[in-house]
């Protein structure tokens, strides 16, 4: 009798797990969208400049780092940006050190609205995650966001469009 190949797809259970995860993350992601929009008036793109550029070296990044920061790519980031700098969150200025560089930085307007909506968004994120959980449920939600991120090759790196220790979604 030969021996059993190794199962190449995931089993009903496993697909159910899975299922469950992405649609629950969905949704949390959806809830905390809909939250910081009414909240707040920016949208999670905007957020995410935001963070980035609230983060960065002297509040500002070139837009090629910007991208690659959150996940983007240039063209989405360029249109959104143009309806930012419409608004007064951010400005685009040459970049003294590449020639066809562009700098985005975060204008006073941008640096309050960010903060203004970060209160909001912080206490979404406690009231619709953290208090869902217990404890001990939290250490294990850690744990395994620690194993998919070194399964996925990502540690000691930010996943594009969050930043540790700081919470987007």
């Amino acid at each position: 009798m030969g021996q059993q190949k190794p199962r190449s797809s995931p089993t009903q259970d496993q697909l159910r797990v899975w299922r469950d995860y992405i649609e629950t993350a969905e949704a949390l992601r959806d809830r905390l969208a809909t939250r910081m929009q009414d909240e707040s008036s920016l949208s999670t793109g905007d957020y995410r400049v935001l963070l980035a550029l609230n983060e960065a070296e002297g509040r500002r990044m070139r837009s090629s780092e910007l991208a690659e920061a959150i996940g983007w790519e240039r063209s989405r980031l360029s249109h959104h940006l143009g309806r930012m700098e419409r608004r007064g969150l951010i400005a685009r200025a040459a970049c003294a050190e590449v020639a066809h560089g562009v700098d985005v930085l975060i204008t006073d307007a941008g640096r309050e609205r960010f903060r203004t909506g970060s209160v909001p968004h912080l206490h979404a994120v406690k009231e619709l995650f953290v208090d869902a959980l217990t404890p001990v449920q939290l250490d294990h939600v850690d744990g395994l966001s620690r194993a998919l991120r070194a399964h996925l090759g990502l540690d000691g790196e930010t996943v594009p469009g969050s930043s540790r220790g700081r919470s987007l979604r």
